[in-house]
């Protein structure tokens, strides 16, 4: 299979890179990082042992001999039996919560240097912490917790047992075998040596990626959240799905277990949420089977059958907002397109429906929310960017053989002519920065907010080879470039107006990914004309002292700042008693109230449905549950009030 992997991206990739030494090296390492992040699993004699294949996997993918993978896989089996073991043998034993033990934390991981007996004493170390660490996050009186620690601590010690074996026989127990997931992980670590955004989809993960993209798919009608317990729970049933018809399915239901009806069950406590996540959303499974715990803790089976459903948290919507000037505010999840043909809706068509109905409400501005808007159809934001821009070029696509392709808007005119604000952040991605850097270019808006993610390259899903309907792999395959020659990658969209995000600083970003590809400019042909009426540059100017001086972005650039001292710090030891977990646990109370409070702050502007919106609400329930949540989304927006007030120094 990798030798085949290799032999797609050979020909494809953007910028296919050799298979030598250093291709071994990262692969190996990236696996065998993956399989025990925390050194708690391979002794030092196996990982050397290991360690021998470390310099031989671009030989053996072109020698298509897969021992190093056995070996690998074997000795994961044997650790993960031995771990089992231990914790089985622990389960035995009481702890001891008054000891001198302590365990230490780092950003950097360890060094493989465990000897096999030291292990049952290393995992007796790291359970007690979490037995400690979840007992500690029950209150913030400890004199409570010492009260009621034996009861406790004998309920939790008893649930994190259970979880951490659950956890191995997952693994181990897979009905497709334990090898196959590992070897799909090897294979993405493979993928993700030519760039970061080049993947391996089996059928059911290329289904639920489509399926993010889509203006709709098959749906439970359920959207689901992680609580303060990290269980995945019922955020929103949502009105007229499969789970709202069955009356048995209620918000804050937690999700013990997952099937799919053809004999894979994932149980939630056990099971990374990327699995689960696949297994809800793919379109390959359309039936599923949910276990759930209820608020009075009875447990309740329901089988769902997926149906299509308006992609809810794909769809523009768009709510007249006011604060002295009056704008017409459109958020933009993604840039969702209908991949399978059945229609001609996508992302720039709801925009644009959406602006008609601004506009009849006589609005000064429109302001575009493009905030943790991850990218999506590039053919969509060629098409939004048009909308905004009379004839012209967009953006200028450079491939393998370094041709470049200048993408254009091909109709003349725009839809709409007045001032524009781009709202974006470090979440902004791919599609997103497309559309910010010709809006940019142009001078047709203003960026506000901080720079985006930097990924400026284009992927597309193809086949691992023809007739084969069940492997596939998203690659890389061209890099764009804006109209001006420079580029996004790495850098991102700087916006005109900076304005501070909550923990923006430890954000990851493109420049973060050690294989993503290099920063650079091209010269290019294209000719354009900035937009006539672009924002005066005192309108910048005079924002960028008022975000200087308003009190809820100093707040969050005094969060930030404590943030960064923390994430900077040292590393530290942590004692193994009640008070040191204690203390450690609730060393950031104080900071966390303020994080919790400036994110359900809202802003000082009024928010009010269009004209037209406000006769389809009044007759559908459906509609107004969705306008209510969406609404309430748009009070919480800290950064629409700044976008007001640009609007109004570039109305005058």
């Amino acid at each position: 299979m990798l030798s085949k992997i290799n032999t797609l991206l050979q020909r494809e990739h953007y910028r296919p890179k050799a298979v030598d030494d250093s291709l071994s090296v990262y692969v190996f390492d990236s696996f065998i990082d993956g399989l025990d992040p925390d050194r708690y699993l391979f002794t030092k004699t196996e990982y050397e042992k290991l360690r021998s294949y470390r310099l031989g996997i671009d030989d053996a993918i072109l020698e298509k001999n897969c021992a190093f993978f056995d070996a690998i896989a074997a000795q994961y089996k044997i650790a993960l039996l031995r771990r089992k073991r231990i914790i089985e043998n622990v389960d035995k034993l009481p702890f001891d919560y008054h000891s001198k033990d302590s365990v230490k934390f780092s950003k950097n991981p360890f060094p493989f240097d465990l000897a096999e007996a030291d292990l049952e004493r290393v995992w007796k170390k790291r359970l007690r912490y979490e037995i400690l660490e979840e007992v500690s996050g029950m209150s913030g009186n400890i004199d409570s917790l010492r009260q009621n620690f034996t009861a406790i601590e004998k309920t939790v010690k008893a649930r994190n047992l259970e979880t951490n074996l659950c956890k191995i026989s997952s693994i181990l127990d897979d009905p497709q075998g334990y090898e196959n997931k590992l070897a799909n992980d090897l294979y993405n670590v493979f993928c993700s040596y030519f760039d970061p955004h080049s993947n391996y989809f089996s059928m059911d993960a290329k289904s639920s990626f489509m399926s993010a993209l889509s203006t709709s798919n098959l749906s439970l009608g359920l959207d689901f959240k992680m609580n303060e317990k990290e269980e995945i729970t019922v955020a929103q049933v949502i009105p007229g799905g499969p789970s709202a018809k069955s009356e048995q399915i209620q918000k804050d239901d937690v999700i013990v277990k997952v099937s799919n009806k053809k004999g894979i069950d994932y149980w939630a406590s056990c099971t990374s949420p990327d699995l689960i996540a696949e297994l809800i959303y793919s379109d390959s499974n359309p039936e599923i089977g949910l276990t759930l715990r209820k608020k009075n803790g009875a447990v309740l089976e329901v089988d769902l059958k997926k149906q299509t459903m308006k992609a809810v948290s794909n769809s523009v919507y768009s709510f007249v907002v006011e604060n002295g000037a009056r704008a017409g505010y459109i958020r933009i999840p993604s840039f969702y397109s209908d991949f399978d043909g059945n229609s001609v809706l996508g992302c720039a068509d709801d925009v644009a429906k959406e602006i008609i109905k601004l506009q009849q409400d006589h609005i000064d501005g429109l302001i575009l929310d493009l905030q943790d808007n991850g990218g999506g159809s590039m053919d969509e934001a060629i098409k939004l960017a048009g909308m905004f821009t009379d004839y012209g070029p967009i953006s200028v696509l450079s491939d393998r053989q370094n041709k470049q392709e200048i993408l254009k808007d091909m109709n003349r005119g725009s839809v709409y002519n007045g001032p524009v604000v781009v709202l974006v952040n470090g979440s902004s991605a791919s599609a997103s920065e497309f559309f910010a850097a010709a809006m940019q270019d142009y001078k047709r808006a203003v960026i506000a907010g901080t720079a985006t993610l930097g990924k400026a390259s284009m992927q597309s899903i193809l086949p691992l080879e023809n007739g084969n309907e069940n492997n596939f792999v998203k690659v890389t395959l061209e890099k764009f470039y804006r109209i001006t020659g420079d580029s996004n990658q790495r850098k991102g969209v700087v916006p005109d107006v900076f304005m501070p995000v909550l923990f923006d600083s430890i954000m990851e970003r493109e420049k973060n990914f050690k294989m993503a590809l290099p920063y650079d400019t091209i010269i290019t042909k294209t000719h354009f004309q900035p937009y006539v009426d672009a924002p005066a540059d005192s309108v910048i100017l005079q924002s960028r002292a008022r975000v200087k001086s308003e009190g809820n972005f100093l707040v969050l650039d005094r969060i930030n700042k404590a943030v960064n001292k923390l994430y900077n710090s040292k590393n530290k030891s942590v004692s193994l008693t009640l008070e040191g977990v204690f203390n450690d646990v609730h060393s950031n109370d104080a900071l966390t109230k303020k994080v919790k409070a400036i994110t359900e702050k809202k802003n000082a502007c009024t928010v009010n449905n269009t004209s037209y919106e406000k006769g389809k609400i009044q007759s559908d329930s459906y509609l107004k549950e969705i306008n209510d949540y969406e609404m309430d989304d748009t009070k919480h927006n800290l950064y629409l009030d700044e976008a007001i007030r640009i609007i109004g120094s570039m109305k005058k």
